[in-house]
């Protein structure tokens, strides 16, 4: 029976394998096909798109709605490097929606959070693990974006390493598309469809799953087991807990679920909100692998987004991680709003719709008019 099992894991394993080359492949199509799918889309479709990204708090907010709606941050910037690399959005205007889509992937965690409301000692502590990766992302984006906004730090930074990768197209050209091997097919489905939007929304749809699959494939293939040794190895020190969350975000492509992994572990008082802190850190920096697998093989301006999305979580924890006094700025704020929420719980549902679906949503739809 015993010799039955390693057996049994070997099978497993194999599969999973499996599953993540199928959905790596899926991905790539998938992206393939919302490019194949935005160069379509009619002029004044693609007008409302650039008028809609002019202002970028506007921008900002259409990445953190678009985000907290499908809880998936890798799905939301993935898709925006394939509308950069159609032409339909300018690398300027497509920075705040990957910081907007930052902020929205912290949906998850605090959701997540809210499964322990029946306990006021597990609740404090999990809505405080849950409020790191909302404080971190909000506060970064603070600090970046009027960066962005007044002197292109981000978009100017992003396209010089670009250059570095694609020497001989110019930003400012037409998009000209690589060839890949799954243009054949997109190119049919999309002639087949012949309702652009209908095979963007399709293709978008693609991505969301093949990124689902690929989450579950590695993290049953990698993760599950090393999360054995919880306090022993991982959150031994920041810079560990850092490395581990860089790690196994960027296998499973998915910070929403390290994250949300993090915060059952700190409900439980396995680990402590000061140690489950830079493990998050590490989890946003390891998300940006999805952006960049998105445009390996696409322009140089979707190259930049992609580096733009590693830029603005490395500088966020460049600024917290070497230094403890700022780093424990956020964990005091969570832990304060975690002890406020449990004498108050409706201030925690009041936080997650104002701040992810409300307040954007507004704002939004006032530009408009």
């Amino acid at each position: 029976m015993e010799s039955l099992e390693p057996e049994q894991n070997k099978v497993n394993k194999t599969k999973s394998y499996i599953m993540m080359l199928l959905a790596l492949l899926l991905f790539i199509f998938a992206i393939d096909l919302l490019t194949v799918a935005m160069s379509h889309l009619n002029n004044d479709v693609a007008e409302s798109i650039l008028l809609a990204t002019r202002n970028p708090f506007v921008s900002l907010f259409i990445g953190l709605l678009m985000t907290a709606l499908i809880q998936s941050s890798s799905t939301v910037t993935a898709s925006v490097v394939a509308v950069v690399a159609s032409g339909h959005l300018s690398l300027e205007q497509a920075v705040p929606m990957v910081m907007g889509a930052n902020i929205g992937t912290t949906l998850t965690s605090t959701l997540v959070s809210l499964s322990y409301i029946m306990s006021n000692r597990e609740f404090k502590r999990a809505f405080s693990a849950g409020m790191l990766h909302d404080i971190f992302n909000i506060s970064t984006v603070i600090i970046l974006l009027p960066l962005e906004v007044y002197f292109r730090f981000l978009s100017k930074l992003s396209i010089s390493i670009a250059h570095f990768f694609i020497t001989d197209e110019s930003l400012s050209a037409p998009i000209v598309f690589n060839k890949v091997f799954t243009r054949p097919i997109s190119e049919w489905i999309s002639e087949t469809i012949n309702i652009p939007f209908v095979t963007m929304i399709l293709s978008v749809f693609l991505v969301f799953a093949a990124i689902k699959i690929l989450s579950t494939a590695v993290y049953k293939a990698f993760v599950v087991n090393s999360f054995q040794d919880i306090n022993k190895l991982i959150f031994k020190n920041p810079y560990m807990a850092f490395v581990y969350g860089t790690f196994f975000t960027a296998a499973v492509q998915s910070s929403t679920v390290t994250t949300s992994l993090v915060v059952p572990l700190v409900a439980n008082k396995k680990v402590s909100v000061k140690k489950a802190f830079p493990f998050i850190i590490g989890a946003n920096i390891g998300t940006t692998i999805t952006a960049a697998i998105a445009a390996i093989y696409k322009t140089e301006a979707a190259i930049a987004l992609a580096i733009v999305h590693f830029l603005f979580n490395l500088i966020g924890a460049l600024i917290f991680l070497p230094f403890p006094t700022l780093r424990n700025i956020p964990v005091i704020l969570a832990m304060y709003i975690g002890k406020r929420t449990v004498k108050n719980k409706f201030l925690g549902f009041a936080y997650i719709l104002l701040t992810f679906f409300i307040i954007p949503f507004l704002l939004i739809y006032f530009s408009n008019d």
